[in-house]
């Protein structure tokens, strides 16, 4: 694949000098980096480390989609971006960033989310994928993308103080459907805004991204095919499991049934209306949320949460009840049927998962407040 010209200017070559001596480098690995092309998908926790190493190391151009802005909540663990960057696009943040770190780079940024509509043509324009990833649709699209288009896909998670870290779709070794055939229940995992995640976690294995992916691209070492790491920040212990590509997998096997992208978010049970509207939910947006609570008569307002998030903050203040998700099924007759309904969870996606359940269980008002206690939070002075 095509990339910048080939060849190390004197500016370039003052610039790489740690890389030059090394055996494994030298100066055809470094002209080999400049002329690589690699995509990152998403510029968040992940991303932000991977970019920054990759661009110090010389990598030719990097291409980076995520369709977000840069939100206060972000700074923790995002450190492509700073203070003077909220509100603005990721990408843009991120361009004037990784140029500043080396202006050598070609930065192509686009404020556009992968999709099965675009994933195939811009994955196919590089050479290897950084997956920076937050969800499982996400996930699966990056995967199957690159198991397409045979484009290597450089995996990485991270969860509260755990992070996994793996190479998928390179040349006989197995894809991320190997290791997880189909993603879990709806609601099942926490986002990282329910959950949390340690800051400096996705520093360690954004890094550890960046270097399989230097190492595919110069062709040395042991890429981690075949292999996940799994890493316990809060142990600092690795440990490591074998995985094996499954002649069954539905997109890498031996005769594979899936040949082209599908709907990802239906495929992960993401689909807003996955009953095809039979369960419809009303909404509460934060800041209707005085009004509805005043209401006659005042609703129950469910906080469906875990007991250390309920600590960390709620709204028991404003009479919300706590009851986690788990415990709903079998402690139904601790939510009054004489009165709305209003349940809340960290971000509005659990929460919606139990007010579905509470309508099919038969409760005749039922809301979800959208953007959960983080919406609310997010409002206050």
């Amino acid at each position: 694949m095509s990339g910048p010209a080939s060849g190390l200017t004197p500016r370039e070559a003052a610039r790489y000098a740690r890389h030059l001596v090394l055996p494994e480098v030298g100066r055809a690995g470094q002209e080999r980096l400049k002329e690589a092309r690699v995509l990152l998908v998403g510029a968040g926790g992940l991303g932000s480390p991977a970019a920054l190493y990759l661009a110090a190391a010389g990598v030719g151009a990097l291409g980076i989609v995520d369709p977000d802005v840069v939100d206060v909540t972000n700074l923790q663990r995002q450190i492509l971006h700073g203070t003077s960057g909220l509100g603005a696009p990721k990408v843009d943040s991120a361009r004037a960033r990784l140029e500043d770190v080396n202006p050598h780079v070609k930065v192509e940024a686009g404020a556009v989310r992968l999709s099965s509509a675009n994933a195939l043509e811009i994955v196919a324009a590089y050479d290897a994928v950084v997956d920076g990833t937050d969800n499982f649709p996400a996930r699966y699209l990056v995967n199957d993308a690159c198991v397409l288009t045979g484009r290597p896909n450089v995996y990485g998670s991270v969860h509260r103080w755990e992070g996994q870290l793996s190479v998928f779709a390179a040349e006989g070794g197995p894809c991320y459907r190997c290791l997880f055939r189909e993603p879990p229940p709806p609601g099942l995992v926490p986002n990282c805004a329910e959950a949390g995640v340690f800051g400096a976690l996705p520093g360690v294995v954004g890094a550890a991204q960046a270097m399989e992916t230097i190492k595919l691209l110069l062709g040395v070492g042991e890429a981690l095919v075949g292999r996940l790491q799994i890493f316990d920040a809060l142990s600092h212990r690795w440990r490591e499991l074998e995985i094996r590509r499954d002649p069954g997998c539905a997109v890498c096997g031996d005769a594979p049934t899936q040949t082209e992208l599908i709907d990802y978010e239906a495929f992960c049970g993401a689909d807003p209306e996955p009953d095809g509207g039979r369960v419809a939910i009303s909404r509460v947006e934060p800041e209707e949320l005085d009004a509805v609570l005043a209401g006659e008569p005042p609703p129950f307002l469910l906080d469906v949460r875990e007991v250390a998030e309920w600590r960390n903050l709620n709204l028991a203040h404003l009479g919300a009840v706590l009851l986690p998700m788990r415990e709903v099924p079998g402690r139904l007759d601790e939510i009054p049927r004489d009165r709305p309904v209003v349940v809340y969870c960290q971000s509005g996606a659990r929460s919606l998962e139990v007010a579905k359940l509470l309508a099919a269980e038969g409760y005749a008002d039922v809301r979800n407040l959208e953007g959960g206690i983080a919406g609310v939070a997010a409002r206050s002075p």
